[in-house]
């Protein structure tokens, strides 16, 4: 009989239950813990669908997943123009366009009513928000999502048709996005303020930083967004939470062209971009938009293209999809609150915003940004931990966004309903917090958590579309 030798030392992959590779590592010995767990959570019809498209559908979604990578990753968004609402395609009659999937006024969360009434009154189609209120109870001012319009809005905005907005051009894929100019800080519609206050910023806005920034732009010339946005990065902005980087330096670039403008608008103009440090949000949404406009004609993909919510419900589209896939907004937690607020004071996720993160900007970038690791759990190593959550769903890395925190590595790119549906990871969102009910404006700022159904709910829209 030969005699079984055992080995002096060992080495040992674990896969499954942690608790074994401890008792390992506890003995001294290496171990390798791999996250294993159920593709699906188990769920046979989700299991099915990733089988399907995963096998038999995996080498023409991956093509067409590289195809839309290679649109967001490579495009180069440039600010070329101001227009206004009214301009962006398909607007007429009386319209507000809002953030989220689309949702009628009875629905919308309070501080999104708050934002149309303010917007309806701006707009001079009502004398006080009490008038406003009325004509929107009775379906007198219709209501569109701003994305069917290739536009994008943050947190609750409702815009009509005087307010100015960035045009973006992406000259690759043909696209062009709208987004309008940010309101600021403060006692804003944006944040669910609709008092005579807030008003006059959506008028100043029209009057005043509409037609400054026409002036700049056309001493200035097109402006390469996603050029500026990488240096914000590296600087420590995610472009999403956090600007201040970008916005500096937008700031700087246009400073001789803001020194040289007429009397009536310098001086008002100046001193409101030096009190919006989030001024470059919009201009990014609008880039960011424009990419995602090229990306969704790609057919066969599996990757998302639109990602927005309005503080009811949340919806996705995946590229070359014009469905909804929508589920309740959820809220927003691992948040920072300021004195006195908190979850029960809070309303749902808002905002269009979340195009950034479908862009290699916001959660993606949060691993070089010591402002977002502040709301996640508070180390970079927490805010890495979070970059890397989105690499785990995505199908690609950005070769223009880098983290210096993290060896200069490109953040995730290109959100794939396959990943987040196997794994059960969804994208992390960092956002603002506004108040549910009370109209008191911004209260926190936070991350929220993208719900799972709507994702489920794509993945087996794209197995049924690819099975026809």
């Amino acid at each position: 009989m030969t005699e079984l030798t055992l080995p002096d030392t060992i080495a040992v992959v674990n896969i499954g239950l942690p608790m074994f590779g401890d008792a390992i590592r506890d003995q001294d010995r290496p171990v390798q813990q791999v996250d294993w767990r159920i593709p699906a959570g188990g769920d046979p019809a989700a299991v099915r669908a990733l089988t399907l498209l995963d096998g038999t559908h995996a080498g023409t979604i991956d093509a067409a997943n590289r195809e839309v990578v290679r649109r967001l990753d490579e495009g180069s968004p440039q600010l070329v123009r101001m227009a206004t609402i009214g301009d962006v395609p398909g607007y007429s009659g009386r319209t507000l366009l809002h953030c989220g999937p689309p949702i009628a006024y009875a629905q919308a969360c309070d501080p999104m009513q708050r934002s149309m009434r303010a917007a309806t009154v701006a707009e001079g189609w009502a004398t006080d928000v009490a008038a406003a209120h009325a004509l929107l109870e009775r379906g007198e001012i219709a209501l569109d999502a701003a994305n069917h319009h290739d536009t994008v809005v943050p947190m609750a905005s409702a815009v009509g048709p005087s307010q100015p907005v960035f045009v973006v051009t992406n000259a690759e894929g043909g696209t062009q996005a709208f987004s309008p100019v940010n309101q600021g800080p403060g006692e804003v519609p944006w944040f669910g303020r609709d008092t005579d206050t807030a008003i006059a910023r959506l008028r100043f806005l029209a009057d005043v930083a509409g037609p400054a920034l026409a002036t700049i732009l056309s001493a200035a010339g097109p402006l390469d967004v996603l050029a500026m946005a990488s240096q914000g990065i590296t600087m420590g902005d995610d472009l999403h939470m956090r600007t201040q980087a970008a916005t500096n330096l937008l700031t700087r670039t246009w400073l001789p062209h803001i020194a040289a403008l007429p009397e009536g608008l310098r001086e008002p103009f100046a001193g409101f971009l030096s009190g919006n440090h989030l001024f470059f949000l919009n201009l990014a949404m609008a880039a960011a938009k424009s990419l995602q406009l090229h990306a969704e004609q790609v057919q066969g993909s599996s990757i998302v293209t639109t990602m927005s919510r309005n503080g009811t419900t949340f919806g996705i589209k995946l590229a070359g999809s014009a469905q909804w896939h929508i589920c309740e907004a959820p809220p927003v937690g691992e948040a920072l609150y300021y004195s006195g607020f908190g979850p029960q004071t809070s309303a749902r996720d808002i905002g269009d915003s979340a195009v950034l993160e479908l862009t290699g900007m916001g959660g993606p970038a949060a691993g070089g940004s010591a402002a977002a690791a502040a709301f996640l759990g508070g180390s970079m190593a927490d805010a890495a931990a979070a970059t890397e959550g989105f690499r785990m769903i995505c199908a690609g890395t950005s070769s223009r966004f880098t983290l210096p925190p993290m060896e200069f590595a490109g953040t995730p790119l290109g959100v794939d309903v396959r990943r987040v549906v196997e794994t059960g990871v969804t994208p992390k969102i960092t956002t603002g917090i506004l108040h549910a009910s009370a109209g008191t404006g911004q209260v926190g700022a936070g991350v929220a958590t993208a719900p799972l159904d709507c994702f489920t709910d794509a993945l087996f829209d794209l197995a049924e579309r690819l099975a026809d």
